[in-house]
């Protein structure tokens, strides 16, 4: 029924002009970057998850940070504490002074700000606040960056209440995709390797019915796309697949049902690594090499031929970002992939399916027995953030510990 991805085969990481949909935001949020540029600006981009507000202002942030002295990009999300988010900042406008972990640990809110004020003097600053979910969270630490050299700060969030931030002439509230551009998407992603990306014409009506069903949200379109991508391209098969679309459809929402049926695709190992991922807190950046180490310890890479164990888990994280269940945040000097993240929608479900299929448990503040359950999470933060990882592994059973551990803790 499927049709086996070669490892030389798997479709290229999302180039710049394989971004579908989002040329008119992108060259509007340009522009007011560089309107009125003596003056400081706030910029907000708002829409319901999964529509590519992440995915757009990054792209517009790569290409236009050369042309400020400072720079950061940091994620907030629900779980946000004020002093995890300036240091944060003061680390990323390139804070080096030793011992850095040091100095920065022990700063509160007032120092934190007062050294991002220093740093920050006189400069033109580019700051991304990625995914806030309240004012509040802005106005804790905007003092810290405030300035009179023309700084932009671009906002994503999801609630329209906090695209208030901005005035009604820089705020973006960012739509699904239009037919075309949803059906050019889908595409895309399942002819990856064929000319033109053309949809053949036996599968042209399986193909619009699917697009149709994504209601134009690119996280949904490309999920689909990259899962058919791996399925024999017949009448048959693609006709099972609509039916199986059809029917998580009428158990859950679009979304919900498009990833579902990505879950449900996977192999028993590509599974459990993609469980695996959602143990790590909301928008953690994943890195390659720790995932690798990981995966490998708990057991959950299966000998292929004469492939490393480091190869194959190498290939297993590669799968999971060519189906986009997870997304490339950083590529290292070579070209590799340095870490990812998972989606938050997508991480939803990961912990859902984890909770059901006992692959964890996950307690705040607490330590259990391990029970049935294969691995034991704890989350020791309170009002903290989450700054640190240890991961104790022993006979394939891994204790991650995320928190503020001054020293950090073993269990």
């Amino acid at each position: 029924m499927g049709r086996q991805r070669s490892r030389d085969s798997f479709p290229e990481l999302v180039k710049d002009e394989d971004l579908v949909g989002i040329e008119d935001s992108r060259r509007l949020l340009t522009e007011w970057l560089y309107a009125d540029e003596l003056d400081s600006k706030v910029i907000t981009v708002s829409g319901m998850g999964g529509l590519g507000k992440t995915t757009l202002v990054t792209n517009v942030y790569e290409r236009e940070k050369i042309n400020f002295s400072a720079h950061a990009w940091m994620v907030v999300s629900q779980t946000y504490t004020v002093d995890a988010l300036l240091r944060k900042l003061l680390r990323k406008v390139g804070y080096t002074e030793p011992p850095l972990s040091c100095n920065i640990d022990k700063m509160d809110v007032h120092d934190l700000k007062e050294e991002i004020k220093r740093m920050l003097k006189g400069k033109k600053c580019l700051i991304v606040p990625d995914d806030v979910w309240d004012q509040e969270a802005y106005f804790q630490i905007r003092d810290a960056f405030q300035n009179d050299q023309g700084s932009r700060v671009i906002i994503t969030m999801r609630k329209n209440h906090v695209a208030a931030l901005a005035s009604s002439t820089c705020h973006l509230d960012l739509q699904p995709l239009s037919d075309i551009h949803s059906f050019d998407l889908f595409c895309r992603m399942a002819f990856y390797n064929i000319k033109d990306h053309e949809c053949p014409t036996e599968l042209m009506k399986f193909a619009k019915s699917i697009v149709e069903r994504c209601q134009g949200l690119p996280l949904a379109i490309a999920s689909i796309g990259c899962l058919l991508s791996s399925r024999s391209r017949s009448h048959y098969v693609w006709n099972q697949s609509y039916n199986q679309l059809r029917s998580e459809l009428s158990k859950n929402n679009h979304v919900r049902a498009i990833l579902n049926m990505s879950y449900h695709d996977l192999s028993g190992d590509l599974r459990n690594c993609f469980l695996y991922c959602s143990l790590f807190p909301e928008d953690y950046p994943l890195s390659r090499e720790s995932l690798v180490r990981l995966w490998i310890a708990e057991g959950f890479v299966l000998k292929k031929e004469n492939n490393t164990p480091e190869a194959v888990a190498e290939g297993n994280l590669m799968e999971l970002i060519c189906r986009n269940m997870l997304q490339v945040t950083k590529y290292d000097e070579l070209g590799r992939v340095n870490t990812c993240r998972m989606h938050d929608i997508m991480r939803d479900l990961a912990f859902s399916a984890a909770k059901e299929e006992k692959f964890c448990r996950n307690m705040n503040s607490a330590i259990i027995k391990r029970g049935s359950a294969r691995d034991l999470k704890v989350d020791g933060c309170g009002d903290k953030g989450f700054r640190q990882v240890q991961a104790l592994s022993m006979r394939g059973n891994t204790l991650l510990l995320f928190g503020d551990l001054n020293p950090p803790g073993v269990l």
